[in-house]
């Protein structure tokens, strides 16, 4: 009896609700939504999720607006904020799936992992007594029973290569850190190389100590390699930016219909106010690594290389909610010191159609040629001390444009490496011969000058993608598939013996944006 007048009850309040709003001709936006979403929780024939309700409620307002303003539910968030927070609580290993199983690349150096004694090569059979080899269990799923808070316990079964009987370890999560700086290491004398993957909590750390390193390896001039580098937090590309700059240079500014215009400036002392400095860029380089190379360039302290960066401006405000969820709202622009905005042009609510940005200037020919990119001169700008004209307009366009080269990497090659052929035959491989490999070359200039790819390997890549029916390809697409493949499953091997550093050590061989940077700083 009660439940029914309290249906009734609810019912009226929105009945007379509704009619206030109608002889007020003007409804209340807000008020419309709780009558709305009242309306449904309490009239609507089927039962529904009140939740989901006001999730998709949030997410139908931001998908008119622009396309970086985003509702994250609350896992989203934490997954989302795990890379930029620079740790996350787990058991500290680098993994990969072959065959259905986890296959450990790395236990991280003193890790919870290491301490207990798990090595490369280990596989990982069951998590707490829970089979998780073999029984085609999603990747989520397995990173969700593998992490967990700090202090707490997870028993895990491992097989090794070697020895017959299953093995067990106790292992207690751990604080394990995210590395942002990809790389560094002297790419010629006097010219040090530092790559940065994304800006994180821990970047600005992680890259004075990598300068420091190279500084007293014997560093005159530098490249810093933002390619394919997606942004992350402001505050730390600000503070990178300042260590080139001289005190009070203007780093970047923001500005919105709502908030006043901000500057960041630099603060002096900056160490790192000698030498050369060259920053790459592509078309995946965005945001915050827009910000630092922008900056750069219009302060004329760097030359930059490569090609039209994507173009991110648009300063992102999160507003978190009790659950832990959280919207990301945009409130400003950015600038570059010249006055450049770095926001690309987009349609508001067409998000499909700013996605579709790269494959349009591919299709424009704007990766192969400069002269495929045309600026109105309404977006004409000067850098600061040199005068040099740059443009706005949407992205930072590099002052020497290296075009994209198709024929590096063919037609098969892409193929292959899409359907995993090359990263799971370099596992296999590295599995199989993995303290031959360091036996034989204990240090990694060894295997630089050393170590060649086996036949047999390439050959067995080749025999795959023929039985997997991959698009036809001639004897002509296979020898010219080679010598780029082969380059590749040797960087490969180095990264699952050492690390990333030594990945992109050979990589960069034939990176032709780090080519054209090496040659320019050598003349």
């Amino acid at each position: 009896m009660y439940m029914r007048f309290l249906r009734s009850t609810i019912f009226a309040l929105i009945v007379m609700a509704i009619s206030i709003g109608v002889t007020a001709q003007k409804v209340n936006p807000l008020r419309k939504l709780q009558i709305a979403e009242l309306a449904i929780g309490n009239l609507y024939v089927d039962s529904v999720d009140q939740q989901k309700l006001v999730e998709d409620a949030i997410r139908g307002m931001l998908k008119g607006l622009d396309p970086h303003s985003s509702y994250t539910t609350a896992k989203e968030t934490k997954a989302m904020n795990e890379p930029l927070n620079g740790s996350f609580d787990g058991i500290g290993v680098q993994f990969n799936m072959v065959s259905d199983t986890l296959l450990v690349i790395q236990p991280v150096s003193k890790g919870p992992s290491e301490k207990v004694g798990i090595l490369a090569g280990d596989r990982i059979i069951t998590v707490n007594d829970t089979t998780i080899s073999g029984v085609k269990m999603e990747r989520s799923e397995i990173m969700r029973r593998l992490r967990g808070p700090r202090g707490t316990k997870v028993k895990l079964g491992i097989k090794r290569r070697g020895v017959g009987d299953m093995l067990y370890f106790t292992v207690t999560r751990g604080k394990i850190p995210v590395y942002t700086i990809d790389a560094y290491y002297m790419i010629r004398p006097k010219l040090g190389y530092i790559r940065i993957g994304s800006f994180g909590a821990t970047t600005y750390g992680e890259f004075m100590q990598a300068a420091d390193s190279l500084q007293r390896a014997g560093m005159r001039d530098l490249i810093v390699d933002l390619q394919d580098n997606g942004g992350g937090y402001l505050q730390a590309a600000v503070k990178i930016t300042e260590e080139f700059l001289q005190k009070n240079d203007l780093i970047v500014y923001t500005e919105g219909r709502a908030q006043r215009r901000m500057e960041y400036k630099a603060d002096g002392g900056g160490k790192l106010l000698k030498g050369k400095v060259y920053v790459l860029i592509n078309e995946y380089t965005a945001s915050a690594a827009e910000i630092l190379t922008g900056a750069l360039q219009d302060q004329d302290r760097a030359t930059v290389i490569g090609r039209r960066s994507f173009g991110k401006g648009l300063v992102q405000r999160p507003i978190e909610f009790d659950d832990g969820s959280m919207i990301r709202l945009t409130i400003a622009h950015y600038y570059t010191p010249s006055g450049r905005c770095i926001q690309k042009p987009y349609e508001k609510g067409d998000k499909e159609d700013y996605d579709m940005d790269i494959e349009k200037r591919f299709k424009h020919g704007e990766l192969y040629s400069a002269d495929s990119i045309h600026f109105a001169d309404s977006l004409r700008c000067q850098t600061l001390r040199r005068h040099r004209t740059v443009y706005g307009g949407g992205g930072i366009m590099p002052d020497v444009f290296v075009p994209l080269d198709t024929t590096q990497y063919t037609r098969l090659h892409r193929q292959m490496v899409a359907r995993s052929l090359v990263i799971n035959t370099t596992l296999r491989y590295v599995d199989q011969h993995r303290q031959e490999l360091k036996q034989r070359y204990p240090v990694f200039a060894d295997f630089v000058s050393n170590y060649q790819v086996p036949q047999a390997m390439t050959d067995s890549i080749f025999a795959e993608a023929e039985r997997m029916k991959l698009k036809p390809f001639s004897k002509e697409e296979c020898d010219k598939t080679l010598p780029m493949l082969r380059l590749q499953l040797k960087a490969l091997i180095a990264r699952d013996i050492w690390d990333m550093n030594e990945y992109f050590r050979i990589m960069n061989e034939a990176n032709l944006i780090v080519r054209r940077a090496v040659e320019i700083a050598g003349k």
